[in-house]
């Protein structure tokens, strides 16, 4: 009786944790050009790829919607007009923001950017991946580990595509490594969790890949941790994958 008490409340806290959690908002890279997809999707930013005739981002928001999210920020650039004429100030009951690069920025510049309009804490995802994460259980585990930022991470298999992700026994990242066929491995899925105060401890120039200048480059100061994931993850930046989604989607 006991054990089925605590679970209860157990169940109860987490409920309350995650009406919570929509206070926390969501950052989207979404000024990606495409170019690899200039074939199939022509003049278009790259999360505006049509997918069974809506934006592949239209997925993305809707995943936000069921994770409770209630604001977002979508860091935009090339053709940025018309991914705001079709998102507007509300999309799906979520408030939408833009954060606009007059000049592209770099995906570390846009986050930076971003944030400007952030209060604290912010997920951060790219607009051109779905990645079927638990966000709330992504920022609890931010908090109970004390990182700089938490990383959603994405087993695979037989792949070329991604660099892999080293983690030790306490997941704490301890190497990003560069792009080679692997069997088996761990990538980063591009959906992450930290405080705007993340900037202060690094060095950065108003250009900046988030992925070299940050992830890369601070490892071994900072504390950056991964939590593995096994949702349904998909990067839309080749037709092949594109096509795919085009698939799975329906």
């Amino acid at each position: 009786m006991a054990i089925l008490s605590a679970r209860w409340w157990k169940k109860s806290f987490l409920n309350l944790c995650k009406l919570d959690s929509k206070n926390y908002p969501a950052i989207i890279l979404a000024g990606g050009l495409g170019t690899r997809l200039r074939s199939v999707i022509q003049d278009l930013p790259k999360p505006m790829a049509p997918v069974n005739g809506k934006p592949f981002l239209h997925y993305i928001f809707q995943y936000l919607k069921q994770e409770r999210i209630s604001e977002v920020v979508l860091s935009v650039g090339y053709k940025h007009e018309l991914i705001e004429e079709f998102f507007g100030k509300e999309y799906l009951g979520i408030k939408v923001q833009y954060s606009v690069e007059e000049e592209p920025l770099g995906t570390g510049g846009g986050i930076k950017q971003a944030f400007d309009l952030i209060k604290d804490a912010a997920y951060v995802l790219n607009g051109d991946t779905f990645f079927g994460v638990n966000l709330l259980a992504l920022q609890e585990f931010f908090f109970d580990t004390q990182s700089d930022i938490a990383l959603a991470i994405k087993p695979l298999e037989n792949f070329d595509r991604y660099g892999t992700v080293q983690m030790d026994e306490t997941s704490r990242i301890t190497k990003f490594e560069e792009k080679k066929f692997v069997n088996k491995g761990l990538i980063n899925g591009g959906v992450y969790f930290f405080d705007k105060q993340l900037f202060d401890k690094v060095e950065v120039p108003e250009k900046f890949s988030f992925e070299k200048d940050v992830l890369e480059k601070y490892t071994g100061d900072l504390k950056f941790s991964g939590e593995i994931f096994n949702g349904y993850f998909i990067d839309i930046g080749i037709p092949e994958d594109y096509n795919k989604a085009r698939h799975d989607f329906k």
